[in-house]
């Protein structure tokens, strides 16, 4: 896994932990803003059109409680991600049925090709580490910094 290729989408305003949302579309809509927050080339609804786009194509429901919502955008001129803990799993229509509390959205230029592919990489196989998962799962509310670390493999910083 390259946890640095993480750390490159992520810093602590990208992260947060024990996220209430009722629903997948409001799970979107919250990753949309949170996207798009301080990015003056981006719209929330245009992130959430390419999230949502991209969900009508199949779900981005992983398994195992994760899913990986993406889509490319316009006007970027990097990819960004943004990783929430919900506090409730919601459903998802995940590819095992199973409920989502992990999700980590990404949106990448419209014109990314190889460098995005190697962070979806790097995303699935971090997640498909269970004890990862267990210690994301684990997170307090307001430790933003200690998930951080977890997600960029960051451990001195996280103990």
């Amino acid at each position: 896994m390259n946890s640095n290729l993480i750390g490159t989408l992520l810093d602590s305003q990208r992260v947060a932990c024990r996220v209430h949302v009722n629903s997948k579309k409001g799970a979107l809509d919250l990753l949309s803003e949170r996207l798009a927050a301080d990015i003056e080339t981006l719209s929330q609804e245009q992130v959430f059109e390419s999230l949502n786009g991209r969900e009508r194509l199949g779900s981005t429901g992983f398994g195992k409680g994760v899913a990986l919502p993406h889509g490319r955008v316009a006007n970027l001129d990097r990819p960004v991600g943004v990783f929430l803990v919900l506090d409730e799993a919601i459903d998802y229509d995940a590819i095992d049925g199973q409920p989502v509390d992990l999700l980590f959205a990404l949106v990448v230029p419209e014109a990314a090709t190889e460098e995005h592919l190697q962070i979806f990489a790097a995303l699935s196989g971090l997640f498909s580490d269970e004890h990862v998962c267990q210690r994301l799962r684990a997170c307090e509310t307001g430790n933003d910094a200690e998930l951080l670390s977890l997600l960029t493999g960051d451990t001195a910083s996280a103990a």
